[in-house]
């Protein structure tokens, strides 16, 4: 005998819910209607990728190697080479892999596990932009304290609290997320997954989100951008009354300042179009999302070695080595 158990509708659609909350997966998206074009576009993005990892990487070994910039400022630096680093290691393979593979799906756990270390890096850079504003401050404003108050175990604890800070403001992003069902399309518009896309995918309530990742935001990018413009209008104060040393002085700030404009500009207004602006064109945000974890960690090298001149002749001279290294040796003329 086979016995038949009936079934509700609404025991049925409980079972398909289920079953979809519980295989659920995110889809990524490169650029819109250029489907057709993801192997050549994946040309420049593997560019951008391998001038970011090289130059921050070149940056690192040469502050290490060298140890007359054992200083503070290049010390701050190397902190921010490193965190260069590690953003841009995070959304590589998502990237690369939907322009080079067409690879789109993610899972819910890979997601959020990229999303937690896209705002750690971010949120670290943050802090490290701030402790170098903090560094030109005391260099010009307080000169002959400055080896006195920047010494290296006090460096150290600076780099330290920066990214503990960035794990307790970001730990609870992926642990409010995993809290609630994604029972709608679950397309992203982003090669990369972020909290603000992701919560919105939600199908139940997602205030808690909002206010804690607006909160985040003001607290960490928010903050520290409002006392790096504190310090810079103390120094500018300092340098206004001190005609002599003018122009050394700024010319000493002008690459943190151009590094400063390109992170918080592109992630400010990322986090504000997010928020507050609906857009019906998709296509300026996915640039804008670009622009905000893409140009920084390739830049940042760049300005520093042209703007920097001890980094600019170490990087010729390691250049120059490696050319005559690779060069043929001559051979034996007879006699």
């Amino acid at each position: 005998k086979v016995k038949i158990i009936s079934c509700s509708p609404q025991c049925t659609m409980l079972s398909a819910n289920d079953t979809k909350f519980q295989h659920a997966v995110f889809y990524l998206t490169g650029i819109p209607w250029l489907e057709d074009f993801y192997a050549w576009i994946s040309i420049p993005f593997c560019l951008v990728y391998l001038t970011s990892i090289l130059g921050n990487t070149a940056i690192l070994f040469i502050i290490k190697t060298d140890p007359t910039l054992h200083e503070p400022m290049y010390i701050f630096l190397s902190m921010l080479a490193i965190t260069d680093l590690g953003l841009s290691i995070s959304t590589m393979p998502t990237t690369l892999g939907i322009f080079m593979f067409n690879s789109r799906e993610i899972s819910h756990d890979a997601c959020f596990a990229q999303l937690f270390f896209i705002h750690l890096f971010t949120v670290t850079e943050s802090a490290v932009l701030l402790s170098m504003a903090f560094d030109r401050f005391i260099a010009i404003c307080n000169p002959l304290r400055y080896e006195s108050i920047l010494i290296p175990s006090r460096i150290a604890k600076m780099g330290l609290v920066s990214l503990l800070r960035g794990v307790a403001l970001i730990s609870p992003l992926p642990i409010l997320l995993k809290q609630h069902h994604y029972c709608q399309h679950n397309i992203l518009s982003h090669s990369y997954c972020l909290h603000q896309e992701v919560m919105k995918m939600a199908c139940s309530d997602i205030r808690v989100n909002i206010i804690y990742g607006l909160s985040e935001t003001l607290a960490s990018v928010g903050l520290d951008f409002l006392l790096i413009l504190v310090s810079y209008g103390m120094i500018l104060k300092t340098v206004i009354s001190s005609h002599e040393g003018c122009f050394k002085a700024l010319n000493t700030c002008v690459s943190h300042i151009c590094i400063v404009l390109l992170f918080y500009v592109s992630e400010l207004g990322l986090s504000l179009i997010y928020r507050f602006v609906k857009m019906s064109f998709p296509l300026v945000k996915i640039l804008m999302g670009y622009v905000c974890f893409l140009i920084p960690p390739l830049m940042n090298p760049i300005v520093y070695s042209i703007k920097t001149k001890v980094i600019r002749a170490r990087i010729i001279r390691m250049l120059m080595k490696l050319r005559v290294s690779s060069s043929p040796a001559p051979e034996n003329q007879p006699l």
